[in-house]
């Protein structure tokens, strides 16, 4: 028994390592090698690996100006392929760059200084809901260490900050 049970744990930190290593490179989606930082600890992570947060979106003064961010000031990001329309940003991609979700649709909101009017969800494969604002699906940026960080912003020529429009900064 005691055997079986060494046995379980190993295979279980194996899982894990496994899970935690991930490969590095930017690739595509302009991530960052393995030793880069995680997402702020400050997020809440769900059940599909996404990040949640009690109000969804809200406007921060930044330094490229007032920008969307959720309740905790982690800078959100939409991304052109999306196109106003379901997430394309799967596997590789949503690890470089997690998604907002929230646990049920009508728990998207807006915060201060957003527009209620342009806050929404959109579903995504694993059933889970992700924040949407102006129709495009809203995602943080793994290199984002703390709150008021861009380190994304123009990432790929396809990876951009919000405004409280709903439009991509600089872009």
């Amino acid at each position: 028994m005691k055997r079986f049970r060494l046995a379980a744990i190993g295979g279980a930190l194996l899982m894990l390592l496994a899970a935690c290593g991930g490969g590095g490179g930017g690739g595509a989606y302009g991530g960052g090698d393995s030793a880069s930082p995680s997402p702020s600890e400050s997020m809440a992570t769900d059940d599909s690996g996404g990040q949640t947060a009690a109000a969804s979106v809200m406007v921060t003064d930044s330094s490229l100006g007032k920008i969307l961010t959720d309740s905790k000031g982690m800078t959100l990001y939409l991304y052109d392929p999306d196109a106003q329309g379901a997430s394309t940003c799967y596997d590789a991609c949503e690890d470089a760059w997690p998604v907002l979700t929230v646990p049920d649709e009508d728990q998207a909101m807006a915060g201060d200084g957003a527009d209620q009017s342009l806050v929404g969800t959109t579903d995504r494969k694993d059933g889970s809901y992700q924040v949407t604002y102006n129709k495009w699906p809203l995602y943080y940026f793994a290199q984002d260490a703390a709150p008021g960080d861009v380190k994304g912003q123009g990432k790929g020529g396809v990876w951009w900050v919000v405004d409280a429009t709903g439009k991509a900064v600089g872009k």
